[in-house]
């Protein structure tokens, strides 16, 4: 009787041990029940949270917004007082003017140098004209004396009249090249003032880029997170004053290693979002992460010291949600997923692709 209890409980115990085993086989997807469908729950909804921040300091003076709210692209989340920079535009477009009428005088005062510059040649000349007659008068009075026709005097007389026109000349040749001089003056100091309007210009520019920050509006589409600007509140630059989800989200998915090997990407793929019930959804593979999740940890691990154990690493895969989906509008980031991806597809694809 004992002989026969002790064989019953031993085929008792043998059985529970087969049978455990096999659950633990099928609870881990290991063969023989490794199917086609890999699965993990190490998946989440992501999206880009974008974090709010004045680029320049102030008071606030306006929040018209609140937390969780939708707002659309353009919208004014924070309003920054904005006197003082409203100043600095009018003085910065006050100095702009100043320097484009010193320009315009410059372009005033060239047309003059110019003008000198016209003026000096006629008077060469008229110079050279009178310097022609003189000659003349000259040379015929020195014949006229070498004939005893004329007197000593009146040659000397005409000697000096050709010599004064002579120093007339070169004196309306030197007013020529002051004329000249001038005008080159002025050109020179010309590309001064024309880079003194730029640089205003550039100044009326920043003056208004500056007053256009004391509005920190919403980028794109999206939901607002926490707002935490509040009014009468003093803000520096960088200070997080709300935060911005914007419509777009994604699935991103963290398969082991093992599971990778028949996936690609534009394969079909169904989670169930565990937020909203388990409620299942479809999507694409859209890209694999170029490394495993380790790699892009801060400390890295390190394998070659002490005792090794093989870990399987995991690798992120993006998945697009389909549109026009139930309920997709109440996907958040940060909501836990469980993805599922029949990697049979694409063999079934194949084969289709074969038989046609």
């Amino acid at each position: 009787m004992n002989a026969a209890f002790r064989s019953i409980s031993t085929y008792v115990a043998l059985i529970v041990g087969i049978v455990g085993v096999f659950i633990v086989l099928y609870a881990w997807n290991l063969p023989p029940f490794h199917g086609t469908v890999e699965t993990t729950n190490d998946a989440y909804v992501r999206g880009q949270v974008t974090l709010l921040s004045p680029q320049l300091a102030g008071v606030i003076v306006d929040v018209p917004v609140q937390d969780y709210q939708k707002v659309k692209k353009g919208d004014l989340i924070v309003k920054i007082d904005d006197r003082i920079y409203a100043q600095k535009l009018e003085q910065a477009e006050a100095q702009l003017a100043t320097a484009e009428a010193s320009l315009d005088n410059s372009e005033q005062s060239r047309k003059s140098a110019e003008a000198n510059i016209v003026s000096a040649k006629a008077g060469i000349e008229s110079a050279q004209a009178a310097l022609n007659a003189a000659k003349l008068t000259y040379e015929r009075t020195e014949t006229l004396l070498k004939n005893n026709v004329t007197t000593q005097s009146e040659s000397e007389k005409n000697r000096a009249a050709y010599d004064q026109a002579q120093a007339s000349l070169h004196q309306a040749q030197a007013t020529e090249l002051v004329a000249e001089q001038d005008l080159n003056t002025i050109v020179v100091s010309r590309r001064s003032l024309e880079a003194s309007v730029g640089s205003a210009k550039a100044a009326v520019e920043l003056t208004r880029i500056d007053l256009q920050n004391t509005r920190i509006i919403a980028p794109q589409d999206g939901t607002l997170g926490e707002v935490t600007g509040r009014i009468g509140q003093y803000v520096s630059v960088g200070t997080q004053v709300a935060s911005l989800v914007p419509n777009h989200v994604w699935v991103v998915a963290n398969f082991k290693e093992t599971q990778l090997e028949n996936m690609t990407v534009g394969q079909r793929v169904t989670f169930t979002v565990d937020a909203l019930g388990h409620q299942a959804f479809t999507g694409t593979i859209e890209r694999f992460a170029p490394a495993t999740g380790s790699e892009f940890s801060v400390i890295k691990s390190d394998n070659a010291t002490g005792n090794f154990t093989k870990v399987a690493q995991r690798i992120p895969v993006r998945i697009a949600i389909d549109t026009d989906q139930p309920l997709t509008d109440r996907l958040v980031p940060g909501m836990s997923v469980v993805a599922k991806i029949d990697i049979a597809q694409e063999s079934a694809a194949a084969a289709e692709v074969e038989t046609r």
